[in-house]
């Protein structure tokens, strides 16, 4: 079977470290030819601009070409083939398939049937490895190491899946997490007893402002509304955080926000300015990262 990017944890903490390592010199040279002659297939069953860009600029800087489809309501899929037929029809034409889809567990689903490798851009409210990768590859940078951070979560910790993969990414380096959120958006129980399993430190609380000096890494995500299951249900929680650069006085001098991207009101433009911003610069680098990771499944790293 080919080797996978299902989850984060399908790399060990040593291949993760070797990722980031070659997005780092990815990010140097801009370029290079290592897939000429492929084809890498990007179907997205849901939308996307980031990562779905990102992939294919990363395919190009590669030398490989890309297929696909950024809609699937132009497909076969809209007539009813299934997902797994899909992928058969698919996996004939690329040597590696890039995918995300709406439902939680897809991306499994279409590495059961492929002969080609998957990576997942995305499933649900469940995984997103390369957002993780990307992410740990901009604490990185910004930290110097990876080891013994504080990092706090803030706003949709239940249907975030970029969350999801981050908590259990970093906790092979021994980081201490706060969990920010609403009660109706906490970290699902699943991730807070691996945490615990392991013996890994955290804190949950509803109030941003009580732990913004407190961390290394201050992890903004967004309130989804198209993970809710109503209107309703979205509009009670929508407005919850918003950080203002005010709120910024005495953090750590090198304290940086990360964002998966897109925001919509939980950060304030006045923040884009100050010391602290990091997440422009984050998503450019998941460029470098996704690059890295195709060159590695596709066995030229």
């Amino acid at each position: 079977m080919p080797k996978n990017l299902i989850s984060v944890r399908d790399f060990s903490k040593d291949e993760i470290l070797k990722i980031l390592d070659a997005a780092g010199k990815f990010e140097k040279e801009g370029q290079r030819p290592l897939l000429e002659g492929k084809v890498v297939a990007v179907l997205f069953f849901e939308p996307s601009t980031r990562t779905r860009l990102s992939f294919e600029a990363a395919v190009n800087r590669l030398g490989a070409r890309v297929i696909g489809f950024p809609d699937a309501s132009n497909t076969s899929v809209s007539k009813g083939e299934t997902l797994e037929d899909t992928i058969r029809i698919v996996s004939g034409y690329a040597d590696l398939i890039v995918m995300r889809h709406p439902m939680e567990g897809a991306a499994a689903v279409a590495a059961s049937v492929s002969p080609v490798p998957i990576v997942n851009a995305g499933d649900g409210a469940n995984q997103h490895p390369t957002q993780t990768l990307l992410d740990l590859y901009a604490i990185r940078q910004t930290q110097g190491a990876l080891d013994n951070l504080t990092v706090n979560m803030v706003g949709d910790l239940k249907y975030g899946r970029t969350v999801h993969s981050l908590t259990e990414a970093m906790s092979d380096f021994g980081a201490n997490f706060i969990f920010t959120s609403p009660e109706e958006l906490r970290m699902p129980r699943k991730y807070l007893d691996f945490l615990s399993s392991k013996g890994i430190p955290y804190t949950e609380t509803d109030r941003m402002e009580d732990h913004l000096r407190d961390c290394d890494i201050l992890y903004m995500t967004r309130i989804q509304q198209e993970r809710f299951p109503t209107r309703a249900d979205y509009e009670k929680v929508k407005d919850v955080y918003e950080l203002t650069a005010a709120m910024l006085d005495g953090v750590k001098p090198g304290m940086k926000i990360l964002h998966p991207l897109p925001r919509v009101t939980e950060i304030s433009t006045d923040v884009d300015d100050t010391p602290y911003a990091y997440y422009f610069r984050q998503a450019r680098g998941g460029m470098y990262v996704r690059m890295a990771v195709l060159s590695y499944l596709l066995g030229v790293l």
